[in-house]
Parts: structure tokens; sequence; C-alpha cells
């Protein structure tokens, strides 16, 4: 399989090479651009574009409008980069229609995480029919999931919900994202729907059920230490 192309846009050459660099450790191809004008140009220059890492604040064009630009022709992930912490931002963001918001600065580990997460979802990225992980089995294509090798009998969603902390296992997770991902709800979905699954989820998983860590005024993560 030909390695999936990646757009870095940012007018820093360092952190167009430190994001670059992690990105070619995990197989992928990337392109830089240093503005976002540039960006756009090579966006339509290349119909292959699998996902783009977008700043915010650069010369001659920013983010936003290169977003607006490229929503007006595609539905390419995006995820944006912001040396600000600004909750209209964000929201902002959003709106416009990207699909992962990361202030500065940040782990490229984590960055590598939320790419490889989000073009899973996009079904760009082949995921494993089989995920694993602290003693949990999920067999995605038979619907099976095991703990410490016993059956556990889950609804759909609970299913889907235990399948997306293993997928994302050690990132911290908004009740937001989560129901945008496996829910499908709007940005603004009721957060209550997350917290009475994870409560019905752990106490199915027995004692691993403690690997869906509460991070409170947030969300969820899972982890297996």
């Amino acid at each position: 399989m030909d390695k999936l192309k990646i757009l870095v846009v940012d007018d820093e050459s360092r952190m167009r090479k430190l994001v670059k660099d992690f990105l070619f450790k995990s197989n992928y191809e990337v392109i830089e651009a240093q503005d976002g004008v540039q960006a756009l140009d090579i966006f339509f220059e290349h119909n292959d574009i699998a996902l783009i890492i977008l700043d915010v604040m650069m010369p001659n064009m920013d983010g936003w409008n290169v977003c607006r630009e490229i929503r007006a022709y595609s539905k390419v992930p995006i995820i944006m980069l912001t040396a600000k912490s600004d909750e209209r931002d964000e929201l902002l963001g959003f709106e416009l229609g990207i699909d992962e918001y990361i202030s500065k600065p940040f782990s490229p580990k984590i960055l590598v995480a939320r790419v490889e997460a989000i073009l899973r979802r996009t079904n760009q990225l082949t995921s494993d029919e089989i995920l694993e992980a602290g003693g949990i089995t999920i067999n995605k294509a038979a619907h099976i999931v095991k703990v410490d090798g016993e059956q556990v009998e889950l609804s759909y969603k609970e299913f889907e919900l235990l399948s997306y902390f293993l997928e994302n296992e050690g990132l911290a997770l908004s009740r937001e994202k989560i129901l945008n991902s496996v829910w499908n709800y709007d940005y603004f979905g009721d957060a209550r729907t997350i917290d009475t699954h994870v409560k019905k989820l752990r106490s199915k998983m027995g004692p691993k059920g403690d690997m869906i860590k509460t991070i409170w005024g947030m969300g969820y993560k899972f982890e297996t230490q």
C-alpha cells in the first residue's frame, strides 16, 4: 500500500521539521508548506492528500481562511494547530469543519496518535480487525469482546465505545469528542449519554473497568497502567 500523504502547513521551519520527522517514522509521506497561499497551491495540485495539519497564525493567509477555501471543495481531514488556547477559536474551528484542534506546545507522539485516529475514522487507514490492550481483546469483524479470555456481552454502542477507547489508548478524550466519534452527534451533544454507557461498560468489564479513567470536567482516558 502506498504511503498516505499529509500536508503540514506552518511558517516555522523547525515546527514543520519536528512534525515531519515524527510522521515519517510512522510511515507517512509529508509535503510542507510555509504559508496559507502555498498550502492552497499544493493542495489543489495534489488530489491524494489524506490529511492536513494546519497552523492558525501565518503570513499571507491564516489557517482559518485556508480552511474556508478547502472546505468549499473538500472534506479532507484537517487538524488545526494554534499557540492560543481560546475557546472562541476552538469553536470557530469546529464551525469551519475541522476534525481536531491542538494547542502548542504539544507532544509530537500525541499528534501522530490523533492523525492515526482520524485516518481510521475516515477509513483511510485500515484498522486491525483485532484490538488488544491490558487483557481486553476486541474482534471487530465478529463483534466479540473478551476480558482475560472470557467473552463479555456488550450492546452495540458499548462495543463501539470500548473499541474507540482502545483505538485511542492513552489519549484524553472529551465527552464532545466521544459523542462526535461514536454517536455522531453535533458538537454540543448530551454528555450524560456518555456517562451512562461508561458506567455500564465498567460494570461489565469487572476490575478491568478501572482502565477507563475519568478526567473530571472533561471526559475519559483509557489506560492499561
